[in-house]
Parts: C-alpha cells; sequence; structure tokens
C-alpha cells in the first residue's frame, strides 16, 4: 500500500536535491571561516582586476590630455589618490562580499537541517 505522506516527503526531498541542494552540499563542504574567507579573497581579486580595468579606461579614455596633465600634476599626490581609492573600493567590496557570505551560508546551514530532518522523518516513516 502507498503511503502519501511518505511519496510527498520523497518528492519533496528529490525536488530540493535537484533544484538547490547541489549548491548547498557544496558550500556546506567549507568550514564557515573557509567558506567566507575563499568567498572574499575572490571578490578581492575581481575587484582588482576591474578597478585596474576601469583606471585603464579612464585613462584611455582621454589619453592625450592625460599624457600632456601628465608632466604638470604632482605624480605622488596622483598615485596616493589612486591607491586611496583602490583600497576603498577593495575593502568595501570585500566588507559587502562577507556580509552577504555570512548570511548565505547562514541560510544553507538552515536550509540543509530542515532537509536532513525530513530525511531523518522519511527513514522513520520507512521503518514503520
Amino acid at each position: 500500500m502507498l503511503n502519501e505522506e511518505r511519496i510527498i516527503l520523497m518528492t519533496q526531498l528529490a525536488a530540493y536535491e535537484v533544484n538547490e541542494g547541489k549548491r548547498n552540499v557544496k558550500i556546506d563542504h567549507y568550514f564557515r571561516s573557509d567558506y567566507i574567507a575563499v568567498q572574499v579573497l575572490k571578490s578581492i581579486v575581481s575587484s582588482s582586476i576591474a578597478f585596474a580595468l576601469v583606471f585603464a579606461l579612464y585613462v584611455f579614455y582621454d589619453f592625450e590630455n592625460f599624457m600632456q596633465d601628465l608632466y604638470k600634476m604632482d605624480l605622488i599626490a596622483f598615485a596616493r589618490d589612486v591607491l586611496i581609492r583602490y583600497g576603498v573600493s577593495v575593502v568595501a567590496y570585500g566588507v559587502v562580499t562577507y556580509i552577504v557570505c555570512t548570511y548565505r551560508y547562514s541560510r544553507v546551514k538552515r536550509s540543509l537541517k530542515c532537509y536532513y530532518h525530513n530525511l531523518k522523518k522519511l527513514n522513520s516513516l520507512y521503518r514503520e
């Protein structure tokens, strides 16, 4: 005889495994600090690349005027200004990534806790 509760639970578990379960299990293999550190490191690298590209576009947009003004400007002050902007952008991007990844990790843990609870419930239904 078919048990409707067991079928409904198995369907929900299968849908979870297919949709978000694969991604959540990959995240769950990390410790919290390791997952967040890897994600922040990736965001720092990508923000550095993005900053370099934006700076290159800024310089090449009006390259002739930039080269003429290069001899008139204080290069140390210009370099300091660029480095400060780089630091602010990288730190801001890193902080946002830290907050998002902390939230994401806690949400995944809650979701997997519910998933494992449902697996135990399904197991107990089979034993009955």
